[in-house]
């Protein structure tokens, strides 16, 4: 049965690093469900990890969690950008990935923030600084989920080595 819920708790992980890039799929909480999955099946006796680490594991989460809504925002407004130019950057983001992955991801992300901005009227080089601000702030929220999620990735690896 512990064979069984590890490798249960692995597609968990591998989830939550695709949930960090796709938008839809919360990355870190679920690479965080697998972690406690498998300290659940190590009978709370973890070798790399325990309590203290879980703690901190768990308020990074929810720190990167809350930061992915936040960085996003602010990067869209440090640089201009409107309500239309970040919908559309979502959208060109899960269309260049489906199109062109991984790279289409940033490319779609751009061009649908572009896209969005000039639909709403704002001249070339307005709009295209504005892409640039939702460009910059998805792709630190991303980042910052990857971080979290590759750290608990790296744990939960480290964890089944002999």
């Amino acid at each position: 049965m512990e064979i069984v819920l590890i490798s249960l708790g692995f597609l968990v992980l591998l989830t939550g690093l695709v949930g960090c890039i796709l938008p839809v799929l919360p990355g870190p909480p679920i690479s965080y469900v697998a972690l406690i999955l498998l300290w659940w099946v190590r009978d709370w006796h973890a070798e790399s990890f325990g309590g203290p680490t879980m703690i901190i594991l768990g308020l990074l989460t929810i720190l990167v969690t809350v930061l992915d809504f936040v960085v996003p925002a602010w990067g869209a407004k440090r640089y201009g950008a409107s309500k239309t130019g970040v919908w559309l950057s979502i959208l060109g983001m899960l269309v260049g990935m489906v199109i062109f992955p991984p790279f289409g991801m940033l490319v779609g992300a751009f061009v649908g923030a572009l896209a969005g901005e000039l639909m709403i009227g704002k001249k070339e080089g307005e709009a295209a600084k504005a892409a640039w601000g939702v460009f910059v702030g998805t792709m630190a929220g991303v980042g910052l989920k990857l971080a979290v999620s590759t750290a608990i990735t790296v744990l939960y690896v480290i964890e089944l080595l002999p």
